[in-house]
């Protein structure tokens, strides 16, 4: 069953919302880069990557019902230089909680239209956002606990560092 003219813009910000995601998480891992903890910058660059498999996870949707996604514009990432990694962290949270809130905006509008098929795409996200937003929340977590302990900040970027990359392609 195609995607409705309707709910169509709302699957197109979605996947022009995921792009943009992977820019803002660029954008930190370079903050991280810039600091010398590049275990975190290489965590945030997977997570950068991963946002480019969920808007292709949403293109290949859209196509396999028939439809013809569009990459909106995407603006350069509202990341200010010399983040601090709890400052980084908590960005990535707040834009996680955008990202959530969106795609729960996305089920709304296509229940509202009766769009079932879309259910499995949609429940998959609801799930991945929990997630997304509990992994980046207990990092942050844990950046806070340890403060200005240098040992302790190296010991979690050591840690960070060891999250395995999957490249860009929807595998699933």
């Amino acid at each position: 069953m195609k995607i409705s003219e309707s709910l169509m813009p709302a699957f197109d910000d979605q996947i022009t919302l995921e792009f943009a995601s992977s820019q803002a998480y660029r954008q930190l891992a370079i903050e991280m880069d810039v600091q010398d903890l590049p275990g975190m910058a290489l965590w945030l660059r997977h997570q950068a990557d991963e946002e480019i498999v969920h808007a292709n996870k949403f293109i290949d949707h859209v196509i396999d019902r028939g439809n013809s996604p569009s990459i909106g514009a995407v603006d350069a990432p509202a990341v200010k230089t010399g983040l601090s990694p709890a400052e980084a962290f908590a960005a990535a949270l707040e834009h996680e909680q955008i990202v959530s809130e969106s795609i729960r905006n996305l089920y709304r509008a296509a229940d509202a239209e009766g769009d079932i098929d879309a259910r499995p795409l949609l429940n998959w996200f609801v799930d991945e956002q929990i997630e997304e937003e509990s992994t980046v929340g207990e990092i942050l977590a844990r950046i806070e606990l340890v403060g200005d302990d240098g040992p302790g900040l190296l010991r979690l970027d050591d840690e960070l560092s060891r999250r395995q990359g999957g490249g860009t392609e929807n595998v699933d």
